[in-house]
Parts: structure tokens; C-alpha cells; sequence
């Protein structure tokens, strides 16, 4: 018996991310309205986490409360062993929009953050980020010369400059055009496995939160519960065409529309 909760003890320690019967709730003309409700979440290091649900359920609430930018009033929220009390250098946001500064050239909005830092070294981590998401040729372009596929590759560059262990990505690619959106899935995924950081995402795109995460975490329409957590196939879940691949995207379905005449569609592609 000692021994089985020595490894459940060693376990717990790499949850990264812990979230607890955590309820928010915002005002609406003086009335509360409730956004999420009773969320139990344990994310481990490295791990790849989509959330997916209805427009409105709290995902993009459930991401801001895990970074600190949004507080909550009831549960636990833990990153990296402590309390969430506010935004930290460990913990980077990319958002749906890529919010670069129009007037610095894109090398100065990948350091921004780093301005603290001797510039010889924020100089060489800068270069090393742009590298990383191929955007070493750009470093000295303005964002209006980039399209919106490099312009998102350089808001994760600038996530990821400060070397946090968490990366938060709301929507990130959800302004992209369909083959520009499948390339930035392609090349996030190498990134991750090449810098080994925790990755939580937002998503509406069901075929995108499978592709990418290793979990799938299924809410509710508000206030946002967790209807299911889905772990899927380290393999399968990436063949678009294979039979795996469309069970997962026919449970999500029935869990979302459920109460409706939606048709889940059949695979409609190979990537």
C-alpha cells in the first residue's frame, strides 16, 4: 500500500496545471451570470490539451483564469505547483488575433518582452525564436509586410521568447485560411516537440482539436462543465483520414449537438 501512493504522490507532482471545482461568474446588468461551472482539470508537463465547445461556454475564460488574467472567486487554480494569483513569466498567451506592435519591426515585437535583459542576450534568444518558427529572413520587416500566417508565427515566437513552460493559445489560427490553418497546425506541433512545452488550446474547429491535442477536453454550453475529457491515440489521432480520427470527431458531435438535427459529417479530406 506504501507503495502504490509513493507513485500516486510522484505523479501529482507532474501536474503542471491543477484546477478544481472552479465556478466564475460575471456581471450582466448587476446579474450574475454564470460562465463556468465545478471544472476539475489536471494537465501534465508536456501534454498537448484542445478545448473544444458552443461559442460562449467559457473556454476563452477557462484560458485567460489558467493565466491570470482573469481572476476567479471559488476552487483551485494551481500553475506550477502554485496558486494563480496573476500573469507570470513561466506562462505565455497567443491569442486570435496576433496584437503585434505596428510600429516595431517584427524582431523588437518578438523581444518586447525580454527588454529586461543584457542585449546581447535578448538579441541571441530573439534570433533563436525567429529561427525556431522560420522568420529569421523577416527580422527586420514591420507586420503589415507579413501575411497572417507569419504574423501568427511570430506571436508564438513571441510567446515562447521567454522560455515559459506553458503556452496558451486561444483561437490562434481561427483567422486563417483552410490550407494556412493546416500548415500552422503541422508546424506548432513541431515546435512543441521541440521545445517540450505544455500547450493548452482554444478551438471551435473540431477536426483541429483532435489533430493537435492529447487530450480533448469537451464543455458544455454555458455555464461551461466538462462533459468528457477524451484521450486519444498518440498515432491515429493525426491520420485526418482514418478511422480513429472520425470516432473521436463522432463523439465530440454527439456531445455538442446532442439535442439537435446536426449531421457529423463523414471525413471529408487527407492531409
Amino acid at each position: 500500500m506504501g507503495e502504490v501512493n509513493k507513485q500516486e504522490k510522484t505523479f501529482e507532482k507532474d501536474f503542471i496545471i491543477n484546477i478544481e471545482h472552479l465556478n466564475k461568474q460575471f456581471l450582466v446588468d448587476n446579474q450574475p451570470i454564470d460562465i463556468l461551472k465545478d471544472i476539475n482539470l489536471q494537465i501534465r508537463k508536456g501534454e498537448f490539451i484542445t478545448i473544444v465547445g458552443h461559442s460562449g461556454c467559457g473556454k476563452s475564460t477557462l484560458l485567460k483564469i489558467m493565466c491570470g488574467l482573469v481572476d476567479y472567486e471559488d476552487g483551485i487554480v494551481e500553475r506550477n505547483g502554485h496558486a494563480v494569483v496573476g500573469p507570470g513569466p513561466k506562462c505565455g498567451m497567443v491569442f486570435q488575433d496576433h496584437r503585434l506592435l505596428p510600429w516595431l519591426k517584427i524582431k523588437d515585437n518578438v523581444g518586447f518582452g525580454l527588454r529586461k535583459l543584457p542585449k546581447e542576450e535578448r538579441e541571441q534568444k530573439v534570433q533563436e525564436h525567429l529561427k525556431l518558427v522560420g522568420l529569421e529572413e523577416f527580422a527586420n520587416s514591420y507586420p503589415r509586410q507579413l501575411s497572417g500566417g507569419m504574423s501568427q508565427r511570430a506571436a508564438i515566437a513571441r510567446g515562447l521568447a521567454g522560455n515559459p513552460t506553458i503556452l496558451l493559445l486561444d483561437e490562434p489560427f481561427g483567422a486563417l485560411d483552410a490550407l494556412t490553418r493546416i500548415q500552422m497546425q503541422k508546424e506548432i506541433i513541431r515546435i512543441k516537440e521541440q521545445e517540450g512545452t505544455t500547450m493548452i488550446m482554444v478551438t471551435h474547429d473540431i477536426d483541429e482539436a483532435i489533430y493537435l491535442g492529447d487530450r480533448i477536453v469537451v464543455l458544455s454550453a454555458r455555464p461551461g462543465e466538462i462533459m468528457d475529457i477524451i484521450e486519444v491515440d498518440p498515432i491515429e489521432h493525426r491520420k485526418r483520414n482514418g478511422e480513429y480520427f472520425n470516432q473521436y470527431k463522432r463523439q465530440i458531435y454527439n456531445y455538442l449537438f446532442a439535442d439537435s438535427d446536426e449531421v457529423v459529417p463523414e471525413i471529408e479530406y487527407s492531409i
